[in-house]
């Protein structure tokens, strides 16, 4: 069920920021609904591992959903393009720990086979 309010979510949250240069009235309201979904999604997702490693990587991850909130926020209240400031450090901190998080589980995984 987390899969999906991931998936769908970040959808939206394309979407409703590809069409705010349109001038749509309801892309924000697209996008920071798609946000809160994807940030309830990661934030309900569990850990398979418990290193110091990945649940400092979790908290960033847990802070790039926050942000991406945030971002479709400051879509309602600053009508000019400050909201994409977020968006970008969003979206740099959750492909940072789509990538890590991956390695350090797949390191971890090592190192118990190996004992």
């Amino acid at each position: 069920m987390m899969q999906a309010f991931m998936v769908v979510g970040a959808v939206m949250v394309l979407t409703g920021a590809a069409v705010y240069i349109t001038g749509w009235v309801l892309a924000p309201y697209v996008y920071t609904i798609g946000a809160v979904l994807f940030a309830l999604a990661q934030i309900n997702s569990s850990l398979r591992v418990q290193n110091a490693a990945i649940r400092r990587l979790r908290r960033q991850q847990i802070f790039g959903a926050l942000v991406l909130v945030l971002a479709g926020i400051l879509m309602f209240f600053m009508h000019h393009n400050e909201w994409i400031v977020c968006l970008t450090i969003a979206a740099v901190l959750e492909l940072y720990t789509s990538i890590r998080i991956p390695q350090e589980e797949e390191k971890e995984l090592r190192e118990d086979v190996s004992k």
